[in-house]
């Protein structure tokens, strides 16, 4: 396999196409993880985490199923219809003649949620470029200037990591420094050493990567419905034959105050549900096979037996960071995927268990949807 160059890095990330451009992503991801394998041994990469976490970002990108999933838990929610039934019972009761008593298709027109997901879907497609075109580049530095070594060039890899901004994320490189100059130690070292080493640069590429995605990551969970008072137009228009502001404004204007409340309890309802839908596609990930992660749930396996005790003191400390139960997986879900410190306790635990599993290595996708996505072309489904 080619090792993937900075140029090629450079070309995905200026893709315009972002659902094309998160398929070559993700297979770019699988291509550096392999290479950073055949390096430094078996043990999983930060690459090779990545690779699955685009892989479903592709799925929130392209809003697979998010509408779908929205209008069921739309037309089954009873606070939306309790806030839909207060509203059409105002309307009427100040004469207003509602269309086909409030149907759910003509409301859900109006309220177009399907912009939100739309909104959602760009988030994570910034994030997605955001994320690879710094540290998948960083990455491919990083095997053009070490893949000939046959030992440990501490003072190489120094120089390697003095070309990364110093500081802390989101500005600063020094946790990405960190990372790769223990990705440096690990390669020529072996057993429980090499293992401690590759998790402690993963989680350092990892909160650093995590801290970079935050705006990301709350601007696709907190994407909501448009303007307040363009869905009230929308929904009175789509609900009201004949309606227009100018013929109703008399009659509505001493209800305002009600109608208002009213609108504003029906879209914080609305908003709620896009999020809770959002939130289920953002922690749930599928990795090889028929493997499904629920994020918000504690992680059920083990450590592997070289990761079950921390000897190292620099991943100790990282631990000690991220890990508010220490040594053990009690608490791993994450209640809140917009909130880093329980985005990175969870990350901090998956690295940890999924490090040695050599199932992580599998391809995304098969051969024939790799060469059209290496040709610049959408794959056929299943993905």
């Amino acid at each position: 396999m080619n090792t993937p160059t900075v140029e090629e890095i450079d070309r995905i990330a200026n893709r315009d196409d972002t659902i094309v451009r998160n398929f070559e992503i993700t297979q770019c991801y699988y291509e550096i993880s392999q290479c950073v394998a055949a390096l430094l041994g078996p043990s999983a990469n930060w690459c090779t985490f990545a690779t699955w976490a685009s892989k479903q970002a592709g799925q929130t990108i392209r809003q697979e199923d998010l509408l779908r999933a929205f209008e069921e838990r739309f037309n089954l929610s009873a606070e939306i219809s309790a806030a839909l039934e207060g509203l059409s019972a105002d309307l009427e009761s100040i004469g207003a003649r509602l269309r086909d008593k409030m149907a759910r298709t003509l409301i859900l027109q109006a309220l177009n949620p399907a912009a939100a997901f739309a909104r959602a879907g760009d988030a994570v497609a910034r994030g997605n470029k955001k994320v690879f075109e710094e540290i998948g580049r960083e990455f491919a530095r990083y095997l053009t200037a070490v893949g000939d070594d046959t030992s440990f060039n501490r003072n190489k890899i120094a120089a390697f990591c003095a070309t990364l901004r110093p500081g802390e994320p989101p500005d600063g490189q020094r946790l990405l420094a960190e990372a790769f100059f223990a990705y440096g130690e690990a390669r020529f070292t072996t057993g429980k050493d090499r293992a401690e080493l590759m998790l402690l640069a993963n989680l350092c590429a990892g909160f650093h990567e995590q801290n970079r995605l935050q705006p990301e990551i709350a601007a696709a969970l907190n994407a909501a419905l448009g303007g307040v008072e363009d869905i009230k137009r929308n929904l009175l228009t789509s609900l009201v034959p004949g309606f227009s502001f100018g013929m109703h404004w008399s009659l509505l204007q001493h209800r305002t105050t009600d109608l208002d409340r009213l609108f504003a309890e029906l879209i914080e309802a609305v908003n709620r549900l896009i999020r809770q839908v959002i939130t289920d596609h953002f922690m749930t990930l599928h990795l090889s096979g028929t493997e499904v992660l629920r994020l918000g749930r504690d992680l059920s396996q083990q450590f592997p037996a070289v990761l079950a005790l921390i000897a190292n003191p620099k991943l100790k400390e990282m631990l000690a960071r991220v890990d508010v139960t220490p040594d053990s997986l009690r608490g791993s879900g994450a209640d809140d995927w917009a909130n880093f410190a329980d985005r990175m306790h969870f990350i901090a635990d998956f690295f940890r268990v999924y490090q040695e599993r050599t199932q992580l290595f599998d391809a995304p996708f098969t051969t024939g949807q790799a060469a059209l996505i290496k040709s610049g072309k959408r794959p056929e489904r299943p993905l």
